[in-house]
């Protein structure tokens, strides 16, 4: 899972559809092909992302840990969980000097591949009474892969609709970029509801989790000729080229432009935060805690999906209205608000379960929609490729990675006001780094 929307600033050649098309050439990128390859390539990551999650609550606890307490497995389930956005920045590292060495698309292939692999390879594994720990580990193993994988899914195409974006239309052109989260999402939980309720809980934990692996796998492949299209066409290497939106060495960046990768990863935050507080954990928490049939809840997230899907593209209608920055700091201190009103809906019974998935999806929506690419303009144009893409590892790994796992610990231990707490300091977090980013501007 690379599920980034980040965008370079438009420039005085390259504002119009018809300027990604190059005159010494006969080929020609429309904006419309970039969306396309954009939403594919995102919900083929976030497709292997939420499956993955999911299993963790639904399979992974007895299938690995059946020696456990279900809510023991399933804390030990997200601690695997978090292991491939430890690895995602390492990915990162290792996929910029690939695309160095052997160009872009050699890097997305070998990427997109590593993650399908692993994917699938999750699906032939027997579990733990077959295999003991060595089950374990090989899973852990194969999630580190996929983290490394994402690390090398960056290919910059956001950027690309940025700049044939005017610049009164890059909150638009920034939402199209995050629009794979919700689809991706609504694919897999739509899946996986569907042979969940098609087979009996003996069947499911025994070979129906495995078939939505598979699925992932093929869905890898089209999502890969998709991006393989545009990320090895001229006009798209020509265009990054003359935009200096090139790979440059981790190291490099974090010496020379280090703190406007902590300002982009924690100006994320909340958003980052919420997005597994209401796709992940609610699914753990209703499913240890209360009587609501499993299919029920996804089916409501999957309304959530769509819900989220519509306030992302009203993300990028305020955004333009009135400024990224301002969007994404009004979202953090709504999330703020939802950090007191939230824990108690959920837990509430089924009304108050379904009311916090709705309306937490909604305010991913429109966070989420803008959490990528506000303040790395900061980057000057020579780090700004790689750059972006160490602010969303950091920012996943900050924010995300152990979200599930620290909510379902503390709610169990404190109650859901332990929840609050959690989301409450993610829209701090994002008001303070917002804030910090103005004052350099200003300085600047």
């Amino acid at each position: 899972m690379s599920a980034t929307g980040y965008t370079a600033p438009s420039t005085g050649g390259y504002e119009s559809p018809q300027a990604l098309s190059r005159a010494d050439t006969h080929e020609e990128v429309s904006p419309g092909d970039i969306a396309v390859g954009v939403v594919i390539g995102r919900s083929a990551e976030y497709f292997d992302f939420f499956v993955f999650g999911i299993a963790c609550v639904l399979v992974f606890p007895a299938l690995l840990f059946p020696y456990m307490a279900r809510i023991d497995g399933t804390l030990a389930s997200f601690a695997i969980f978090a292991l491939a956005f430890i690895a995602r920045p390492i990915g990162t590292a290792i996929s910029m000097a690939i695309q160095r060495r052997w160009g872009r698309g050699t890097k997305l292939t070998l990427s997109l591949f590593l993650l399908g692999s692993c994917t699938v390879g999750m699906a032939f594994l027997p579990g733990y009474e077959r295999l003991g720990m060595w089950a374990i580990v090989l899973f852990a193993a194969l999630r580190i892969g996929q983290g490394l994988a994402l690390g090398g899914t960056w290919d910059g195409l956001p950027s690309l609709l940025a700049i044939s974006a005017p610049r009164n239309r890059r909150g638009w052109y920034s939402m199209l970029g995050q629009l794979g989260a919700p689809v991706g999402f609504f694919l897999a939980a739509g899946l996986v509801a569907y042979v969940y309720e098609a087979t009996t809980p003996e069947e499911f934990i025994a070979w129906g989790w495995r078939f939505p692996f598979f699925v992932a796998f093929a869905i890898n492949v089209v999502a890969l000729f998709a991006r393989i299209r545009i990320v090895v066409g001229q006009t798209y290497s020509h265009l990054l080229m003359e935009n200096e939106l090139e790979a440059v060495k981790t190291s490099e960046v974090m010496r020379s432009e280090g703190r406007n990768v902590a300002i982009g990863a924690f100006a994320a935050l909340a958003s980052f935060a919420l997005f597994h507080l209401v796709t992940i954990f609610p699914l753990s928490y209703i499913e240890l805690y209360s009587d609501q049939p499993v299919g029920d809840v996804l089916r409501v997230q999957m309304l959530g999906a769509a819900a989220a899907c519509a306030a992302m593209v009203a993300s990028g209608w305020l955004a333009d209205r009135f400024g990224r920055r301002n969007t994404l700091g009004t979202m953090a201190a709504l999330i703020c608000v939802f950090s007191f009103v939230g824990p108690g809906l959920l837990g509430s019974g089924q009304a108050g379960n379904n009311a916090f998935l709705i309306i937490g999806f909604i305010l991913l929506g429109l966070s989420y929609g803008q959490s990528s690419g506000t303040v790395t303009a900061n980057f000057t144009p020579h780090y700004r490729y790689t750059g972006a893409a160490l602010s969303a590892d950091m920012a996943w790994l900050v924010g995300a990675a152990f979200a599930p796992l620290v909510a379902l610990a503390v709610s169990a231990r404190f109650g859901l006001f332990g929840l609050g707490i959690y989301l409450l300091s993610g829209g701090i977090c994002t008001l303070a780094a917002l804030a910090i980013n103005r004052r350099i501007e200003a300085r600047d």
